[in-house]
């Protein structure tokens, strides 16, 4: 299991920090944020998605085309924490650069233009800036830098590890069956 894990979890975390990378690049300062979102956890989806990939060669390869959903589910969320462990670390770098910083600021513009051509009022936009404020001087803590971002990824590994162990739990009599 260990070698699945060592090869899959790296592998996905290069994947996200690519891409990642990538988005940042075309995207700039200038990206629309809500898209980034949607383009960021997509990513995150495809590269997880080789922990489908870690599960079935685990399984086909070191168990005799035999896994438990326990046994599974276990290999996914190893996968998971690796590639969550680069995620974080590849941010941590980008973060210490200041490009964190930058895109908190860009979001808070760009959020307080959406409120007030939604026709908020300068009260509710206030609170917002206010509360954005207090989150980014939250967010200088690197520990809860490190939380904040875990989070971000560790819970799209973790639903994927699910599905996965759900659908390639293979029990010995099945295998019998195929054959």
């Amino acid at each position: 299991m260990k070698k699945t894990v060592l090869t899959y979890g790296p592998i996905a975390g290069v994947i996200i920090v690519l891409l990642m990378s990538l988005f940042i690049g075309i995207m700039g300062k200038e990206q629309d944020y809500q898209m980034g979102e949607i383009l960021g956890y997509a990513s995150m989806i495809v590269a997880l998605s080789t922990i489908f990939v870690g599960i079935r060669k685990y399984r086909d390869e070191e168990l005799g085309g035999i896994i438990t959903f326990g046994k599974a589910f276990q290999v996914g969320l190893l996968i998971t924490l690796v590639a969550s462990a680069i995620y974080v670390t590849a941010w941590m770098f980008y973060s210490a650069g200041g490009g964190a910083d930058e895109m908190m600021t860009a979001y808070l513009d760009q959020m307080v233009e959406k409120m007030q051509a939604n026709g908020a009022t300068q009260a509710e936009i206030d609170a917002k800036v206010n509360e954005m404020e207090q989150f980014q001087e939250m967010y200088k803590n690197p520990i809860v830098k490190i939380g904040i971002t875990f989070l971000e990824i560790f819970p799209v590994g973790l639903i994927i590890s699910l599905i996965a162990a759900a659908l390639l739990r293979k029990k010995e009599d099945q295998v019998v069956l195929a054959e």
